[in-house]
């Protein structure tokens, strides 16, 4: 039994600390400009170079964002000899062939989440980093965010005794539009690849491969899912309660409860927020709310600095979110729409 009277400080709370690496945008979109605006705002890192199928979209967004280079090949972009990593910021369906192509050009890679659009096409990424010897990762940012590793630490040093019960919800109310990429099965629509990736990544976090998956939830009228709920068991005998859907917003929180103390998350789970533990006994509860002022997607920035330290110490996969764990997430994905009745991705364009 481990009780405490305060909580653990995290870790890497500034994004500042991390060596700088020289970035490339692959695809450069809405969640490219984000990603692009965290970086400039929060880090040392620099993005230098954006590559687009349009030579007009990426000359528009290296003006927009302060990017030096712009391409209009993906090609081009990742034969840079400027660029350190590329970031994939392509629809999911493409994230396979463009991480790919980074890593045949031996440049180390982030993909966007989800990591691929199913299991097979995220073992061929993770299969070709390994022989290549190239550093890939999930831009699964919330495992990178400061609330995150100070859950981590309660993990590692048993203050939740055995873990029981874990519950993550993330829902959004979109409009139904059949040809947006929420819907439209080509565009490899549907709650689970958008949404339900990081539920699914919250409950591998806290009891690891589930052991077994049972799906239930709704279809929209084009054949993707709309609304799941998944129960995912491990071989403990743990359980994960898990939500998403894209017609309802849900408050997006988080638990993880143990045989000795729960865990809860702020709102949003997914980005910064805060935490508050629950002890037993006479044990306090303690709360901790995000001090750092890098809310939503500005969060981002931790994820690319913690990029930015395992290749400067030469690492081929992140300690904190491997490779192979976000291949198994996916292969949970695939058996919830398996089980769901969703029919293939089919594939999709990029910027």
């Amino acid at each position: 039994m481990v009780r405490i009277t305060s909580l653990p400080d995290p870790r890497h709370p500034d994004p500042t600390d991390a060596p700088p690496l020289r970035w490339g945008v692959l695809a450069p979109g809405g969640i490219a400009a984000d990603f692009t605006d965290a970086l400039h705002k929060h880090t040392t890192q620099r993005v230098v170079a954006a590559g687009s199928r349009s030579a007009e979209r990426a000359a528009a967004f290296a003006a927009a964002h302060g990017v030096e280079r712009s391409y209009g090949s993906y090609v081009e972009l990742v034969e840079d000899p400027g660029v350190d990593v590329v970031y994939v910021a392509s629809p999911h369906t493409q994230h396979a062939e463009h991480a790919l192509l980074a890593i045949a050009a031996g440049k180390s890679v982030l993909v966007e989440k989800p990591l691929a659009a199913d299991a097979e096409d995220a073992r061929r990424i993770e299969r070709a980093a390994k022989a290549a010897g190239v550093f890939a990762m999930e831009a699964m940012w919330t495992r990178y965010l400061p609330q995150t590793d100070i859950i981590r630490q309660l993990l590692n040093d048993g203050v939740l005794g055995d873990v029981r019960i874990v519950t993550a919800d993330f829902g959004g109310n979109a409009r139904f539009d059949p040809t947006s990429r929420l819907f439209d099965p080509a565009l490899g629509g549907g709650a689970l690849l958008d949404l339900g990736v990081y539920v699914v990544s919250w409950a591998s976090f806290a009891i690891g491969r589930p052991a077994g998956v049972i799906a239930a939830g709704t279809l929209a009228p084009t054949g993707v899912d709309e609304q799941v709920s998944l129960i995912l068991s491990s071989l403990s005998g743990a359980q994960a309660l898990l939500s998403t859907g894209l017609r309802a917003a849900t408050p997006s929180l988080a638990t993880i409860c143990g045989s000795e103390a729960r865990v809860e998350t702020g709102s949003p789970f997914w980005s910064a927020s805060g935490l508050r533990l629950v002890q037993g006994g006479d044990a306090p509860v303690l709360d901790w709310n995000d001090p750092y002022g890098r809310p939503h997607r500005e969060g981002m920035s931790y994820e690319a600095a913690a990029l930015a330290r395992f290749v400067t110490e030469g690492r081929t996969d992140s300690p904190v979110h491997p490779l192979a764990e976000a291949v198994q997430t996916i292969e949970t994905i695939d058996e919830a729409r398996r089980q769901l009745g969703v029919t293939g991705v089919g594939s999709a364009t990029a910027g």
